[in-house]
């Protein structure tokens, strides 16, 4: 999701910042607020919201923001919208809410004002909450912005309070032989910052499951293993696939989208492809989250290039893979 900025801030906007994260991380609520959360089998839970933010190639200030909302336990996309965006202030490791959170909390808003219907009951945020530098990262962030629940579900090991890929992690890792096996990520403050969580049968790597707001650590860890087709979980999953294929289908084209040019689609999905189906692509109607990696293909493969929400890994672009998306303009 990020992508560096040009040029560092001034000193007296990462102070702005820093106090702006404390202020708002006094609001961040770490516990069960909904009923759903309370019931073993989420009954209650009827949407799963996810974002992403993906960037032209070579471009570290226009992107797309893009939000999915899908139907629980079905995990069917009922709602999306992607729209290009202007990130202007720059990416500084700690701080990458500041960057993209604004337009993310943008489009909560405007499907509450003209879909409420389909608002979604919780988000899941390709990044970090709690787990972070100063205890407040994206999905927190987006938490407070929207009053939503939020988890944060980090496909790489932020390592802060002294946590690191140590010969021990790795051996932690090595140990989580089945999926939804997780340990705790306990911090040299003695924290529980988060889960490491063996998110499929057939994935080696963990994802890093966080805190944002208005949700447990287990509630957390147990709705993201939900949500999981494959190592990444379906809501964020198709929040990049969907992101990627908009800039992919439209960049240096005849009409390409213009900075607040938006696709929104409320998803009739019944209508155009019977439920089921190959993980291959079989025509052109075909949505989206019925194309997986495919048999026999790695799951751990990553979504997009591997990403730690704190840490800067360059412009993805549409990334190294395709993520065939059918319903494009």
């Amino acid at each position: 999701m990020a992508a560096p900025g040009a040029g560092a801030p001034p000193e007296e906007t990462l102070s702005l910042w820093k106090r702006e994260q404390a202020r708002l991380k006094a609001r961040v609520v770490d516990w069960d607020t909904e009923a759903w959360q309370r019931n073993p089998d989420f009954s209650g839970l009827q949407r799963v919201g996810g974002v992403d933010v993906s960037f032209v190639k070579g471009d570290s200030v226009n992107a797309c923001a893009s939000l999915v909302v899908l139907s629980y336990p079905e995990l069917k996309v009922v709602y999306e919208e992607c729209r290009m965006v202007n990130l202007k202030a720059p990416y500084v490791s700690g701080f990458l809410a500041f960057r993209e959170v604004p337009f993310l909390a943008e489009a909560v808003q405007r499907l509450q004002e003209k879909e409420p219907s389909l608002m979604p009951q919780v988000l899941l945020v390709d990044g970090n909450g709690v787990l972070h530098q100063r205890g407040f990262g994206v999905a927190c962030h987006l938490g407070i912005l929207t009053d939503l629940p939020c988890v944060g579900v980090a496909k790489k090991l932020l390592q802060v309070d002294g946590l690191e890929k140590s010969d021990q992690h790795k051996e932690k890792v090595r140990c989580l032989r089945a999926a939804g096996a997780t340990f705790p990520l306990v911090g040299d403050s003695g924290t529980i910052l988060g889960m490491a969580l063996k998110s499929h049968d057939r994935s080696i790597n963990p994802l890093y499951v966080s805190v944002g707001h208005k949700i447990s650590l287990e509630t957390a860890v147990h709705l993201t293993h939900a949500c999981c087709r494959f190592r990444i979980p379906e809501p964020v999953r198709q929040a990049d696939i969907r992101s990627r294929e908009y800039i992919r289908r439209n960049q240096g084209l005849p009409g390409a989208p213009a900075l607040g040019q938006e696709r929104t689609l409320k998803a009739q999905w019944q209508e155009v492809c019977p439920p089921g189906g190959s993980a291959e692509p079989t025509d052109k109607g075909r949505p989206p989250e019925h194309l997986g990696p495919g048999p026999g293909a790695d799951p751990d493969a990553p979504t997009q290039a591997p990403r730690d929400s704190e840490a800067e890994t360059g412009p993805v672009g549409v990334g190294p893979r395709e993520g065939p998306c059918a319903i494009c303009e």
